[in-house]
């Protein structure tokens, strides 16, 4: 049984308007939280701003996600700022407002959403002849997510989908980088190896000898994962950050597989784990 780093996961979007300045701040006053995970992409001036979904009209649990439609990347960031997230009166940071306003006791998983394209190669391993390509699409946006990260001086770990990301982040800076996977788990550790990254974010139910690894989850696989990613990641000296969970049984399963760092909804989840449960 291993004590997992707890993520926030877009500042506890169970609890939360997800991926706002009072999400943060709130999920960074909690005693527990180690990190708040955020996605970034950019508006239509380049700026980045912190927001999950490709576009605006999007629904949690049948609420509109905020009141307006379209690309995020097309649209302005005055208008971005001015839009209301969930119905409540948070709107869209930027990624330099939400940095400004956390304390940098806390980490911040910074996930490199999209570039602003609609070509993402999400979960992919690239082909040689395509990872400078994919690379060249990434620098621009990276640079710019680089350069309003200079001022915070707390932990940061940058995650992505996409192989291009990674490669961009690396080819301009040292921070600790890693693979989001999808799908492909031999995928996911084969960038991590290719890029030194100091860690590995699978999916919640591609841990292997856990119950979970049978559970239904975003349509990925129910079969038995064929790498114990664990196994092999703390091998190469890499951490496992796992996303994402919504209730403390699938934290402790998971703390008993003894992942580094868990993703979670919700605050507290680890404040049951291993209690009164014979293992």
């Amino acid at each position: 049984m291993t004590d997992p780093a707890v993520i926030a996961h877009r500042g506890y979007a169970g609890i939360e308007p997800e991926n706002t300045v009072a999400a943060a701040v709130a999920a960074a006053d909690h005693k527990g939280t180690a990190m708040i995970e955020i996605d970034v992409q950019p508006a239509a001036c380049g700026t980045p701003v912190v927001f999950h979904d490709e576009r605006l009209e999007g629904t949690r649990d049948g609420r509109p996600v905020t009141d307006a439609s379209g690309f995020v990347r097309e649209t302005s960031l005055e208008t971005l700022e001015s839009l209301s997230v969930l119905g409540t009166d948070e709107s869209i940071p930027t990624l330099s407002a939400l940095l400004e306003a956390v304390p940098e006791t806390v980490g911040i998983n910074v996930e490199l959403k999209n570039p602003g394209t609609t070509e993402l190669r999400v979960g992919e391993s690239l082909p040689e002849d395509d990872r400078e390509r994919r690379r060249e699409v990434w620098q621009p946006f990276v640079a710019h997510v680089l350069e309003d990260c200079e001022t915070f001086d707390g932990e940061l770990l940058f995650s992505s989908f996409c192989e291009g990301a990674l490669a961009a982040l690396r080819d301009a800076a040292d921070y600790a980088a890693a693979p989001l996977v999808w799908d492909d788990l031999e995928a996911g550790v084969e960038i991590a190896r290719r890029y030194d990254c100091e860690a590995i974010h699978p999916p919640r139910n591609a841990i292997a000898g856990t119950a979970l690894a049978s559970e239904p989850y975003y349509g990925l696989s129910t079969s038995e994962p064929e790498i114990d990613v664990v196994e092999v990641a703390h091998e190469e000296g890499r951490a496992v950050n796992v996303w994402t969970v919504d209730s403390w049984l699938q934290f402790d399963e998971l703390a008993a597989a003894s992942v580094d760092g868990i993703v979670a909804d919700y605050p507290g989840l680890e404040a049951r784990t291993g209690a009164g449960l014979a293992r």
